[in-house]
């Protein structure tokens, strides 16, 4: 029995259990010549995805890249600027406080994301025939917490960087490349070595690709995923706190 939600892994793990069970039955249990042996079969059950569809795992992984691009690219390249300009040092300098600042400059994004992510959902379920089988208000809190994650990252970022450009190169080094190799999108992290593995326990849209396929594909509810919350949670708290910490330094 393999669990089909992620079908490269799945096909992969059925594929050398089967070869194994195979193995076992010529070398172990290979009859004398011309008596009747035992026999040995090996029966496949993939769960959750048994027809192997690819939109299965390619609409929570572009859900993921997509949101994390869009909310922290663009928050980045959007402060960056400010800050190349000089208005950002004119705003933080005022009688207002840095929260309020911040969040002028994110809620556009957040709004912007959150339609993107309508859009993506829809077009999987209705579309590509991805599943619904858990609850839409979950689903739909959790990509609320994952696109504030990501707000989070693009604000920090751009307090490291005091360009346009520079904000976009850290982006798509730290963002882009990362997301695609080490979120479990496209490869799978058991096979990779374990320096990486925990790397990856660092990208967020690991977590919220775990979280979109329990909800949309097994089912699951928020007792079940409780472990990928809490963790996208501390990664909004403490890039939030590096952020303004960074931003207090600097007008420091």
């Amino acid at each position: 029995m393999a669990d089909a939600s992620d079908q490269n892994t799945a096909t992969s793990l059925v594929t050398y259990a089967t070869s194994i069970v195979r193995d076992y039955a010529r070398q172990e249990l290979a009859p004398a010549p011309g008596a009747a042996g035992p026999q040995v079969e090996a029966v496949t059950r993939l769960y959750f995805n048994p027809s192997l569809e690819a939109s299965f795992t390619f609409v929570p992984g572009t859900m993921a890249l997509i949101l994390l691009l869009v909310s922290a690219m663009l928050t980045s390249i959007t402060i960056a600027r400010e800050k190349e300009t000089g208005t950002m040092e004119v705003l933080l300098v005022s009688p207002m406080r840095q929260g309020p600042v911040i969040l002028g400059k994110i809620v556009p994004y957040f709004l912007l994301s959150f339609v993107n992510a309508l859009v993506i959902l829809g077009l999987g379920v209705w579309v590509l025939g991805m599943p619904l089988r858990g609850s839409l208000a979950l689903l739909l809190l959790e990509t609320l917490l994952y696109i504030f994650v990501a707000l989070a990252l693009g604000v920090f970022i751009s307090t490291r960087s005091s360009t346009q450009q520079g904000a976009m190169l850290f982006s798509i080094l730290s963002l882009l490349l990362p997301t695609v190799m080490l979120s479990g999108f496209l490869f799978p992290l058991e096979s990779m070595p374990a320096p990486l593995r925990a790397v990856s326990h660092l990208i967020p849209a690991r977590y919220y690709i775990s979280i979109l396929k329990g909800i949309m594909i097994k089912g699951q509810g928020l007792r079940d995923l409780w472990r990928e919350t809490a963790t996208l949670m501390a990664l909004a708290a403490g890039l939030l706190l590096l952020a303004f910490g960074s931003l207090k330094n600097r007008l420091e």
